[in-house]
């Protein structure tokens, strides 16, 4: 079965997707074209990559998520340090390493640009690369789909490297430094910031007129109705408490049935989005967790009930459309 995917932004609780993808892949489905805004944005690219739900869970349950709190030599200042970051870097910590783990990833596969990933024989951008990757320009607040986007501040989509765009979807702002663009038509440097800003869950980004030929299958982490309150101790754990708060509240509650239906969602077990001493033992649950929700999942879905009860008789330009004609 081809079918697209489309991933949400989470942090750490990333582990559960693989869990799902594994499913997936055990009923026999063809990923066409892949998209995801932070986490989701990791998940997608490595999957477009050719890495499997299997070898993700391999990946992402040996990862020290540690790791990627890279502090430089001004953040290891007691007190002060994070401080001057924040005011001088925009973030408390680099994200290098965690680029370099994602390019490295990557580069074992030979992909290195979304050049590398160009499908025969499509134009338009939403599916002339087999990943979209969601991110948010906060100094002109508008909505990032890169590769394509790109064009907007003078670069080739071709000539974008994987692991930059994905570094730009998972800048979560004052925790990770914010990645930086420079428009070569104006001159101007603009500030990318985790795409979860503006679109947490872009399920919507692959729907066109009117019935699609095979469905999009959104994969989306679901709170607990009573989780775990967040253990504020200073100004960062603050800060991460807030954005983690706006990405999870956001569309926790809302979302449209036509979309819900299309959707795998899978419990967080109470994982919060930053909790970078994630145990292997609840990175395993997390991971057992995708495999019950996209069993459940496949046990009910029918895409041609899809399509008829949602899509057969519709007349309205979806989401994606409009946003494909504005590109």
């Amino acid at each position: 079965m081809k079918a697209d995917g489309v991933f949400e932004g989470g942090g750490v609780k990333g582990v559960g997707f693989a869990g799902a993808l594994a499913v997936a892949e055990e009923r026999g489905v063809a990923w066409q074209n892949l998209a995801g805004t932070s986490a989701g944005a990791i998940i997608a690219a490595l999957t477009a990559a050719g890495y499997t739900g299997g070898e993700l869970h391999d990946i992402l349950g040996k990862l020290d998520y540690r790791s990627f709190k890279d502090a430089s030599a001004v953040d290891r200042i007691p007190l002060a340090g994070p401080v001057i970051s924040l005011v001088a870097g925009k973030g408390i910590y680099e994200g290098d390493y965690f680029h370099d783990w994602l390019r490295d990833l990557l580069v074992a596969r030979g992909v290195r640009t979304f050049g590398d990933l160009l499908v025969p024989g499509e134009t338009g951008d939403r599916y002339r690369f087999r990943l979209n990757v969601v991110a948010s320009d906060v100094s002109l607040g508008r909505l990032l789909v890169l590769p394509g986007d790109i064009r907007d501040y003078g670069g080739r989509p071709e000539d974008l490297g994987v692991a930059d765009a994905v570094r730009m979807s998972m800048s979560l702002p004052f925790f990770y430094e914010p990645a930086t663009l420079k428009n070569r038509h104006t001159g101007r440097t603009s500030y990318i910031v985790d795409g979860g800003l503006l679109s947490n869950y872009p399920v919507w980004l692959f729907d066109t007129d009117g019935p699609p030929p095979w469905p999009t299958i959104g994969f989306k982490l679901v709170e607990p109705d009573a989780g775990e309150p967040e253990n504020i101790r200073g100004p960062v754990s603050l800060l991460a408490a807030l954005f983690t708060a706006m990405m999870e509240a956001h569309d926790a509650r809302y979302i449209s049935d036509h979309d819900f239906v299309r959707t795998i969602a899978i419990p967080t077990l109470g994982v919060r989005t930053t909790e970078f001493n994630i145990t292997r033992e609840r990175s395993e649950a997390l991971y057992r967790s995708g495999r019950r929700a996209a069993e459940e999942f496949f046990g009910t879905w029918d895409f041609e009930r899809y399509v008829r009860r949602y899509r057969a008789g519709r007349t309205e330009p979806s989401r994606g459309a409009r946003l494909r004609s504005e590109a």
